[in-house]
């Protein structure tokens, strides 16, 4: 089976903010087909980043990522035959990258497509395969059962598990470009500090360089003041929550966020 991690999204009422953020400092490119009042659909040249207009009811987060199957039948059929927790529902045919959106037995939802589904055919057209220097490399969330969790995504997607490090309780399974990090949750984890629920807790960039990244980083901020977002770390909870981001996301060297909040985990190619 070959699947891979196809798309990470975000829901937020600065949906077009947030897109130019990610085009400046991380260099992804816009598709040509969307148009400025729907969701934005920014990609690194091998995985996309959709940024969804906010509506009533939803609140604004890092919300789902997808994966893109050789056959999205023959995935359902074992979903439904092995795993009777996790369901599904069809998108509208104007949804970019999704054919399918469904959910592992924990409740995290995902989407599933293949290429071969019409209303998707301009966005892989789009999608060269050729990453940028500053990339997505990991796609993490909170979930209670990881071990399990691990099992549904290696059973039904075929992604291979990375060796993690001693003390290390994530599981990090692989398509053998970008990374699907399994974080247990805890909710003693976040004494002292806002309560976060089982879900997305945050997307992961490779960059070429850590200083050349930083620099851009400030020259964004300070040229345009509206891409700023608040320190990672500023105050005593701050504190406390980036103790915890560094042990949930052991490989980041730093934590930035967009400007609506989305947390980044930032390490260098070298």
């Amino acid at each position: 089976m070959s699947s891979k991690l196809n798309h990470v999204a975000i829901v937020s009422e600065k949906y077009a903010l947030i897109t130019k953020f990610y085009e400046a400092l991380f260099g992804m490119k816009g598709s040509s087909r969307v148009t400025p009042h729907s969701a934005q659909t920014v990609g690194d040249g091998y995985v996309g980043l959709n940024i969804n207009p906010r509506k009533p009811g939803r609140p604004g987060s890092l919300d789902h990522f997808g994966v893109e199957v050789d056959d999205v039948e023959s995935v359902l059929d074992k979903m439904k035959t092995k795993y009777t927790a996790a369901h599904w529902i069809k998108r509208p045919s104007n949804r970019p990258f999704a054919g399918i959106t469904a959910n592992d037995p924990d409740g995290n939802v995902f989407d599933l497509s293949q290429k071969k589904m019409e209303n998707r055919r301009h966005v892989y057209e789009e999608i060269s395969g050729e990453q940028n220097q500053r990339y997505i490399s990991h796609v993490a969330l909170r979930t209670m059962r990881p071990d399990e969790m691990a099992r549904f995504y290696i059973d039904i997607f075929g992604f291979a598990e990375q060796n993690a490090a001693a003390g290390d309780p994530n599981h990090y399974l692989t398509d053998g470009r970008v990374t699907l990090s399994l974080i247990p949750y805890d909710i003693c984890n976040f004494v002292g500090q806002s309560i976060l629920a089982p879900g997305m807790d945050h997307v992961g960039f490779t960059v070429e360089d850590m200083t050349a990244f930083k620099t851009d980083l400030d020259d964004l901020v300070g040229g345009n003041p509206v891409m700023n977002a608040p320190t990672v770390g500023f105050g005593k909870e701050g504190a406390q929550r980036l103790e915890l981001l560094h042990r949930q996301a052991p490989y980041a060297e730093c934590f930035i966020c967009d400007p609506d909040y989305t947390m980044i985990a930032v390490k260098s190619a070298h």
